[in-house]
């Protein structure tokens, strides 16, 4: 396909023209929270998985006629779907063969305290290697190809040196494949120190996707988070309430009350900000997506709970419309500019 831009997808090379509408943050393997629900039993890790691809093959059913025709799987290791040593990627190649639709893999190291030990144990050189081959050779042997690097994660007001030397190794290996770079920001935080080591490894800032920044509560701080010269990621749409966590809750917890953090983004204040952006002409630097996972839908019963992955194209583009957002510029968020990243 040479002269012709193209999208690594886990079935192989894609022109990017034929993407269609591209949901750029999900996690296709983690819509059921146990084997209970899945239908597995035990500790059957196969049945586990293959009830799981049955739930996102369902659960996808009815983004085609969205205009959707691609999905691209952020989970990091070890977490949202993905094993610690990441070969269970070799399903989304079965949802994608059922469903139709394109699918792209990231790779990519969470927080901290959720990553596998090899990772926190790894050398950047080591990281770098890992992400190099996980892109050119494929994900733990399985020779499906990663077509994107991320989502690598940064803490609650914080980088870790962990974070930092996965971070710094994703920029390495972005600059060695050429493939675009999409990051996780814990509610929006240290999104400028983000792009400060990705240049300060002279990454093409261009082709950097800053995650989740509509759960950032200022707006001006987006503004100055895109006058960087990066694209944003508003990728938890539907997603109002949610409980989160900055590490694992521990094995043994005592019984009797207990404080947890949650956090609530209404979807109104989400249109109202992609609005105000998208009329100082940010458009074409804006991608959108769902960050849909089993354990949060419960909690969403009328966005997620109710629409699934049809919610983001259905009820929440209408809000945008009603915003004064165009078809043209929701178009440009949803196709042309995630076409464009993940094109090769």
């Amino acid at each position: 396909m040479a002269g012709v831009r193209t999208a690594q997808t886990v079935l192989g090379p894609v022109p990017t023209a034929e993407l269609g509408r591209v949901l750029v943050h999900e996690h296709l393997l983690a819509l059921t929270p146990g084997p209970w629900l899945a239908g597995a039993r035990g500790d059957d890790d196969a049945a586990h998985a293959a009830d799981q691809v049955e739930r996102a093959v369902a659960a996808l059913a009815g983004v085609r006629e969205d205009g959707f025709g691609t999905v691209v799987d952020l989970s990091p290791y070890g977490v949202v779907g993905r094993d610690e040593d990441g070969k269970n990627v070799v399903w989304l190649q079965e949802i994608s063969r059922r469903t139709g639709l394109h699918v792209v893999t990231g790779t990519a190291v969470y927080l901290e305290a959720f990553s596998p030990r090899w990772a926190v144990e790894a050398s950047l050189d080591d990281m770098t290697a890992r992400f190099v081959r996980d892109a050119t050779g494929g994900v733990a042997g399985t020779g499906v190809r990663a077509g994107v690097l991320g989502e690598q994660a940064t803490g609650l007001g914080v980088v870790t040196l962990h974070e930092e030397k996965c971070l710094r190794a994703a920029a390495r290996a972005h600059a060695e494949t050429g493939l675009a770079l999409m990051t996780h920001t814990t509610h929006g935080t240290m999104a400028l120190e983000q792009v400060r080591i990705l240049r300060s490894e002279g990454a093409d800032l261009d082709r950097v996707v800053v995650g989740h920044m509509d759960t950032h509560p200022e707006t001006d701080y987006v503004r100055r988070v895109l006058d960087t010269g990066v694209r944003v990621a508003f990728d938890t749409v539907g997603k109002q309430l949610w409980d989160f966590r900055v590490e694992p809750l521990p094995a043994r917890l005592p019984d009797g009350p207990m404080v947890k953090d949650a956090y609530h983004r209404a979807d109104a204040t989400r249109a109202a900000r992609i609005a105000a952006l998208v009329a100082d002409g940010w458009a074409e630097r804006i991608v959108l997506a769902h960050d849909l996972t089993g354990e949060e839908v419960y909690l969403n019963p009328q966005t997620h709970g109710r629409w699934g992955y049809r919610y983001l194209a259905g009820p929440f583009c209408d809000l945008l419309r009603a915003h004064g957002v165009t078809d043209e510029q929701i178009d440009l968020m949803l196709r042309r500019t995630p076409q464009e990243i993940l094109g090769v």
